[in-house]
Parts: structure tokens; C-alpha cells; sequence
């Protein structure tokens, strides 16, 4: 029985690394919606300029055509060049994001069109001239054009494919100019009597020649052009790769924490998980009764009911500049200040739970329409210092907030029920607040009453709190 050892495993070769990385990342980008989105519109927005581009660049082409042959036949490469736009325009119709037959097919032609106008002579020139005289006129160059326009708008795949397509034509027209192109034995032979000394000058300047050497140093300098272009599309396709990937690791990001504290988060300069202290408005909110409407509803109503109720306090909080801290059944818990702290945090935090309130209205509203049942929810507020930073194992860090500021805020929520409001904040955060102003041009306070103090578990002092 035959074994195989590490020594004698086959060695990978390049090819089929390649071939394994754009798998990867073919997989990876079909399952990634913001790669598919960076894809669709780079190519969609570098077609729209790659057609506008060759729309400028054959207009001067066109201008310039008549000085180089002022002449009536150069109206017959005109027409060609107006082709070569229709076929722009035509491709910028088609275009799409991966592999399309069509789009392949316009571009194959486009090269195919070049390439005859490059080697078949105009049937407008005089008879007798060579067909090899084309050649004299360097119309390669106008192969460059294209190529350098394509890499607007295609991936290096398709510029390379471009380069081998270019090569392969070519060397079939050269191939066939030498073969069955039209010769004139008398320019050969005037050709030969006046440079007889100089056989090099007889083959340059002999209409007949092809100059197979020449032909051939210009497909070899086009493919090495095409792979150098390729190769510079690939990084820039990476580049964009590693843009979306970023962008869908912030848009993760973004499910936690405000927009604006993701580019913070998603910074280099700023450790978060590190350990510290400082001032933070925290914020609880919870359905009161949550028990006894789970009783009284389907599984599939409550999930139904909490995923619209907890969409709309985590988009107030995103709002307002808030952090989603963590959900606690059908209770969520929300910081203003964190990962850093800013001066109207407690403004915001006021602001927010008052903007919930009046949304939940809506949405009870909306709800009694369907037939869902009227949620009530009691929010706590607090300001002061807290302990922020990682923790848990290595195998489990979480960004945690904790100390008595955030014991405060959630059993303010609980005295609302005696204080029989729907939101309870402390003075410390009025206080804190009242340094904002207003807010929307509302007064901060607006709705808010100073209350009796409360007793809370684990406190010895009552604390002095407002009710909305």
C-alpha cells in the first residue's frame, strides 16, 4: 500500500496559488455585501469616465486624422473612428460586474477592428502600393489608447486578456501580410538600385518587408505593457478590497455604537479596552409588564413586537451620539460618553429618553392598528464617574461600564413604577445637562418636574431626581 509523506507532496505552483486566492476571495466577496457594492459602483463609475475618455481621446484622433492625410480618403478611417466610439457607448450599456460574454465580445471586436485597419490597406489608396506599406504608418500606437482607456473601467484580468487577445492578432496579421499580402516587385528593385552599398537601408526603407523583427518587438513591448497595467489594476482591485472589508468591519462596529464613535473605535491611536475612569450619562429603559404580555402573546408576536421596539430605542440612541452597552431581555442599557466623553453628554442622554418616549406613542399607535398590544417602558438616568475597560478572558474580552452610577440609572428605572412616570432622571444629570442649554431650540427640561427624593437599595442618602 502506497503512503505519502510531507517529502514527496506535490509543490504548489504559482498558477495554482492564484487560482486559489481569487477563489478565496471570489467566495469571500459574493457573501460580503459592501465588497458588491464597491465592485458594482467602481466599475459602474469607471465605465462612465473610461466612455467619456474615449470619446475625447477619438475626437482628437479625428481632428487629428486630416492632418496627417489631408486627403478624401481619410474620410474611410473616419468612419472607424466614429465606430469606436459607438462601441464605447455601446459597452458603458452592457457593462456589469463580473464576467459577461457580451462586454468580452465588444472589446475582442474593437481589438479585431484595429487590427484590420492596422494591416488592410484603404481601398481608396492607389493601386500597386504594398500591402506591407501599411506598416509604415505606425497605427500600433493607437492599441496603446485603447489599452490605456480600458484600464478605467476593466479589472487586470480582462487588461491582461487584452494584452494575449492584441498578441494573437497581431502575430496572425503579420502572419498573414507576409504570406498573401500584395507586393510590388518594381519598388523592391528600385529600392534595391538605389541602396546597393547599404543592404540595411534595402530592407528598412523596401515597401515590400513586413519587418517580421519589428512586428514582433511591438506585440512583445504591448503584452509586457498589458502585464505591468494588470499588474497595477490588481493592487488597486486590493486596495479596494481592503476598503470594503474595512467598511463592513465598521458597519459591524455601527451595530454597537453611535456613527460617530465608530471612527474612534476603528482608530489606531485610541486604545479602548484600556482601563480608566471618567464621567458618563447612563441610561435604562425596560418594558414594564414584559412578563405578563409575553403570557398573554404567541412566541412569534413577543420576538416580533421586541425586534421593532428594540430597533427603534437603539436607532434614538445612535441618534443622539449614544453607545449601545448591552441588551438585558427586553431592557437595554446605554452609556453617553463612552468611549470618550464629550460635554453634552448628559444633554443628549435627557434628550434621547425624552425623543424615546415620544416614539413609543407612535409606535403604539401603529401598533394598535395591527392589533399588538400598547407597551408602556420606564427609563432611569444617571450622571457621574464609572469604570470603563475590558473584561473577562483572553478567550472573551468585553468592553464593560461599570460602578455605582450604572447601579443608580437602573434602579431609577424601577422607581418609576411607584413614582408612576416614565422617566426618572437624577440631578447629577440635570445638573450636568443644564450646562448644554438648549437643545433643538426646546428647553432642555421641557416635560421634566423635580420630584421628591428617593431611597434607593445600597444607598444611604436618598437621591434628588426629576420625573417626566
Amino acid at each position: 500500500m502506497a503512503t505519502e509523506t510531507a517529502g514527496n507532496m506535490p509543490r504548489p505552483t504559482l498558477l495554482g496559488w492564484i487560482r486559489r486566492i481569487r477563489e478565496q476571495r471570489e467566495q469571500r466577496s459574493h457573501t460580503n455585501r459592501f465588497v458588491l457594492q464597491a465592485l458594482e459602483e467602481d466599475k459602474r463609475e469607471g465605465q462612465r469616465i473610461a466612455t467619456v475618455a474615449r470619446t475625447v481621446a477619438l475626437t482628437v484622433v479625428a481632428l487629428l486624422l486630416p492632418f496627417l492625410n489631408p486627403a478624401i480618403e481619410v474620410l474611410y478611417y473616419e468612419a472607424f473612428v466614429l465606430g469606436f466610439i459607438v462601441i464605447g457607448w455601446a459597452q458603458l450599456r452592457i457593462a456589469k460586474v463580473g464576467r459577461s460574454g457580451a462586454e468580452l465580445a465588444l472589446i475582442f471586436l474593437e481589438l479585431a477592428l484595429l487590427t484590420f485597419i492596422c494591416v488592410v490597406p484603404s481601398p481608396f489608396i492607389e493601386e500597386g502600393v504594398p500591402t506591407a506599406f501599411s506598416y509604415r504608418f505606425n497605427v500600433f500606437i493607437y492599441f496603446f489608447l485603447i489599452l490605456a482607456i480600458s484600464t478605467l473601467a476593466y479589472s487586470w484580468r480582462t487588461i491582461f486578456s487584452m494584452g494575449t487577445w492584441v498578441a494573437a492578432l497581431w502575430l496572425v496579421a503579420v502572419v498573414g501580410v507576409a504570406v498573401f499580402g500584395r507586393e510590388n516587385p518594381a519598388l523592391h528593385e528600385a529600392a534595391v538600385s538605389a541602396f546597393s552599398a547599404y543592404p540595411d537601408m534595402v530592407v528598412a526603407l523596401d515597401p515590400n518587408n513586413p519587418q517580421i523583427s519589428q512586428r514582433i518587438q511591438e506585440l512583445v513591448v504591448f503584452m509586457l505593457v498589458a502585464g505591468i497595467l494588470a499588474l497595477r489594476g490588481w493592487r488597486s482591485n486590493e486596495l479596494l478590497m481592503k476598503q470594503a472589508y474595512i467598511a463592513a468591519e465598521r458597519a459591524n462596529l455601527s451595530r454597537y455604537f453611535s456613527p460617530n464613535m465608530v471612527d474612534v473605535l476603528a482608530s489606531d491611536d485610541h486604545d479602548v479596552g484600556a482601563v480608566r475612569t471618567q464621567d458618563v450619562a447612563v441610561l435604562f429603559i425596560d418594558i414594564v409588564g414584559f412578563t405578563e404580555l409575553s403570557e398573554r402573546s404567541t412566541p412569534h408576536q413577543v420576538m416580533d413586537l421586541l425586534r421593532r421596539y428594540l430597533s427603534l430605542v437603539e436607532g434614538v440612541i445612535f441618534e443622539y451620539g449614544g453607545t449601545l452597552d448591552k441588551y438585558l431581555g427586553d431592557g437595554v442599557m446605554a452609556t453617553f460618553g463612552t468611549p470618550e466623553p464629550r460635554p453634552t453628554d448628559a444633554a443628549n442622554a435627557l434628550e434621547a429618553a425624552r425623543e424615546i418616549i415620544r416614539r413609543m406613542d407612535g409606535f403604539n399607535r401603529d401598533g394598535a392598528a395591527r392589533g399588538d398590544p400598547e407597551i408602556r417602558v420606564s427609563i432611569g438616568l444617571h450622571y457621574g464617574p464609572v469604570i470603563l475597560g475590558d473584561v473577562g478572558p483572553a478567550r472573551r474580552l468585553e468592553f464593560a461600564v461599570l460602578g455605582d452610577t450604572v447601579n443608580v440609572a437602573s434602579r431609577l428605572e424601577s422607581a418609576s413604577r411607584d413614582l408612576d412616570c416614565r422617566i426618572v432622571a437624577s440631578s447629577d444629570i440635570v445638573e450636568n445637562a443644564r450646562r448644554g442649554g438648549l437643545q433643538d431650540g426646546q428647553p432642555l427640561l421641557a416635560g421634566f418636574k423635580l420630584a421628591p427624593s428617593v431611597s434607593l437599595r445600597g444607598r444611604r442618602a436618598p437621591v434628588d431626581v426629576w420625573t417626566f
